[in-house]
């Protein structure tokens, strides 16, 4: 297959599972802080600390996953396998977390916290290391694998956009308080588990492939020699950073500092501004791949620098004195910024991976996906982890008139902090030098 145009059904095939994880990924970004906060009772320093936690455990879990998958030998192939026998303890570790125990210790509490953490994250890391390791085992066609991740993350957008839209009016709809969140997590579970057989079912594995002969440390020494893959990975670390505050804190700036309540079609001011920013990156996740075919991968990605960080500056700078209208079209604004964010990383990804294959004869996706997903979760769980010491050094208290400090502290977090991260990502991409003209000079020595 590889080389090769893929069909349409091949695409959404592939494509649907990113609908549950990133539902799931976007569930735990926008929510996961403030659900230990307000809803479980943590105070903001103990709930980042326990977020932190389960993020660390995953310097583990990913880079083993990633070696085992890459010797994994079954007649279902090296990577669907954990799509279908990780599909249901997703769903359970997902109701666990969001059913918050009747603990009044907090350091009870937190290590609860901290432990179902850990199971979701390693759950989280069986599904999503194979999965993302299939993506240049479909194709190693330099543009295809664009269109490729196009459709995946046209179906993570839908994903993102139930994990941030739909949690709120879900648990409330199911009886609210601790028994509503018990069971949105049930319920949101339960997509991305059927969403991942989907996946399971709707992919084929190419065979003959080579299974690494290197142990476990000259692997990874050798993912770490990749120059254009470290600048990259390093750049997405970044780019989680920048966009996980901003995800992590609107909700709390909706609540807090937004001074205006606005609905409509009964979706309530936070709901709706989470909306606008998500279905506006929807639409512009297929613009970004056609911008991608004229001007590169790598300044396609730059454009989500530039549009994010100068959004999260007037979001913090502005953002309260706007008529809802305008709030909207700014978080709009904001919105063309994420679809920007989606597609180009996880196209550059595989095309680092051809790189290392044809110097070493040796094809190890799942050693690269096992640094990129951790990467990822501890780019997101810094953000969360540092978002928390803010909120408890601000003196935020949940549900309450927050002081003068407190809103100050959202406006940090929201703004200027991500703003620098963003730029940051912008100036390291400088350092990419694996474009089109590199890559076919390379594959044609295959």
């Amino acid at each position: 297959m590889a080389g090769k145009k893929l069909s349409v059904p091949q695409k959404l095939g592939f494509g649907i599972f990113d609908l549950g994880g990133n539902m799931l990924f976007t569930v735990m970004g926008f929510w996961c802080l403030k659900y230990l906060t307000d809803v479980a009772g943590l105070t903001a320093c103990l709930a980042g600390t326990a977020i932190m936690a389960g993020k660390v455990w995953d310097a583990v879990t990913d880079p083993v996953m990633g070696f085992i998958s890459d010797r994994t030998v079954t007649r279902f192939g090296r990577r669907r396998p954990y799509l279908l026998f990780g599909a249901l303890p997703m769903m359970l570790s997902m109701w666990l977390f969001f059913s918050a125990p009747g603990v009044a210790s907090p350091l009870l509490l937190t290590l609860w916290a901290a432990g179902t953490l850990m199971l979701v994250n390693t759950v989280s890391t069986v599904l999503n290391i194979p999965y993302s390791s299939l993506t240049p085992e479909l194709t190693s066609d330099y543009h295809e694998r664009t269109s490729l991740n196009g459709y995946r993350f046209g179906c993570a957008v839908f994903g993102t956009i139930i994990g941030a839209a739909a949690v709120l009016p879900l648990a409330q709809a199911l009886g609210g308080g601790k028994t509503g969140w018990s069971l949105m997590g049930l319920v949101l579970g339960a997509l991305a588990m059927i969403a991942a057989l989907i996946t399971f079912f709707g992919t084929r594995e190419k065979r003959g492939w080579n299974v690494p002969t290197e142990g476990f440390f000259a692997t990874y020494f050798a993912v770490f020699t990749n120059k254009p893959y470290v600048v990259l990975f390093l750049s997405y670390a970044l780019h989680m950073m920048g966009i996980t505050f901003l995800q992590s804190i609107l909700a709390y700036y909706m609540q807090y500092l937004y001074p205006f309540e606005f609905s409509f079609w009964g979706l309530d001011s936070t709901t709706l501004a989470l909306a606008v920013l998500l279905f506006t990156a929807m639409i512009f996740i297929p613009v970004s791949v056609a911008v991608s075919k004229h001007i590169g991968k790598k300044r396609s990605y730059q454009i989500c620098f530039v549009i994010m960080g100068s959004a999260c500056l007037l979001v913090a700078s502005i953002g309260h004195l706007l008529s809802p209208r305008l709030f909207l079209l700014l978080l709009a604004y904001a919105g063309t910024g994420v679809g920007f964010s989606y597609a180009a990383p996880f196209a550059m990804v595989p095309d680092a991976v051809e790189y290392d294959a044809v110097l070493t004869g040796e094809r190890k996706e799942g050693a690269y996906y096992g640094i990129w997903t951790f990467i990822s979760k501890t780019g997101v769980s810094l953000s969360v982890f540092v978002s928390g010491l803010i909120l408890g050094f601000g003196g935020y208290t949940a549900n309450a008139v927050q002081t003068g400090a407190a809103k100050l502290a959202i406006r940090i977090i929201i703004g200027p902090l991500p703003a620098f991260i963003f730029l940051c990502a912008f100036l390291l991409m400088q350092r990419y030098t694996l474009d089109e003209t590199v890559y076919r000079k390379i594959m044609a020595q295959t």
